[in-house]
């Protein structure tokens, strides 16, 4: 039996008790694995504090970034942090990395924004030479690296260098300014896999779907239409799409079963507003997988 797991991000917790606090209720609910965002803004939390924090609160949980911005960083520096962190939590570090997505934030860091082309070329670079480095640190172990995406270049590179393979289920929207977005669906998503698995070439890589939304309702279409009016998309959408879970309980127990049945993700990854949402389906979704 596939044993499936479950991640939520940290978010940007404002104090320790508010970590304290996710840490535990994901370690209640059977989550795997507290993750840490990498944004900029009012209110932003630096992502490896974060985590040799959360570390120290559980001694169970795997703890992981979700995603780092590539562009951010350059070897030497995601190096020193990787290493502190695989020694402080007992080599418990997921490293998730992505080519960047939201370009004010580009803007308020002051790195120009590049063709999507630039910015994956500038990950491959970042994961060749950050190998190098954690090679020269024989008691530091290289973490598991997830890479996601849901375009052909970042599936591609994630399916011939990563271990997780993380599809984003949300599509920029050909034509319009970057950050305007799309959901995609269920035979998109199969078409996804399909182009993973190809690009794969035979490498057994964990397929992980990033969640955009769970809610907890006894009338799904009634909350289906009012997320697509939100979304500015069609509620039959929303309603197929395996990356918006809506329903009761057992709704969404039997939505994350049938994605790990149909697609085979095993791993499935949400935000933060979303844990309490999600929390009750991870059993019950385990013993039926």
């Amino acid at each position: 039996m596939d044993h499936l797991s479950f991640g939520i991000t940290l978010a940007t917790p404002a104090t320790h008790d508010a970590l304290v606090e996710t840490c535990r209720a994901a370690e209640g609910f059977g989550f795997d694995s507290v993750l840490a965002v990498d944004h900029l803004g009012p209110n932003r939390t630096s992502p490896f504090s974060v985590l040799n924090l959360a570390a120290q609160v559980s001694p169970t949980l795997q703890i992981g970034t979700y995603v780092l911005n590539g562009a951010f960083w350059n070897a030497s520096l995601l190096a020193r942090e990787v290493q502190t962190v695989q020694r402080m939590s007992g080599g418990r570090l997921r490293l998730g990395i992505g080519a960047g997505i939201i370009k004010q934030e580009f803007d308020q860091a002051g790195i120009p924004w590049t063709s999507m082309d630039a910015r994956v070329a500038h990950v491959v670079s970042l994961l060749d030479d950050l190998r190098k480095l954690l090679d020269d640190e024989p008691d530091v172990e290289h973490p598991p690296v997830l890479l996601g995406g849901t375009g052909d270049r970042m599936l591609r590179l994630a399916a011939e260098r990563a271990d997780v393979v993380s599809v984003g289920g949300i599509k920029h929207i050909k034509g319009m300014a970057p950050g305007n977005f799309r959901v995609i669906g269920s035979d998109e998503t199969d078409e996804r896999v399909a182009f993973v698995r190809d690009a794969a070439a035979g490498r057994d890589v964990t397929l992980n779907a990033f969640v955009q939304v769970v809610e907890v309702t006894d009338d799904r279409e009634a909350a289906a239409a009012r997320i697509a009016a939100d979304w500015e998309l069609p509620a039959e959408v929303v309603l197929d799409s395996p990356y918006m879970l809506i329903g009761t309980t057992d709704e969404i127990t039997a939505q994350v079963v049938a994605s790990h049945k149909r697609y085979g993700f095993t791993s499935f990854s949400v935000q933060r507003p979303y844990l309490d949402a999600l929390g009750p389906s991870i059993a019950p979704a385990r013993a039926a997988s």
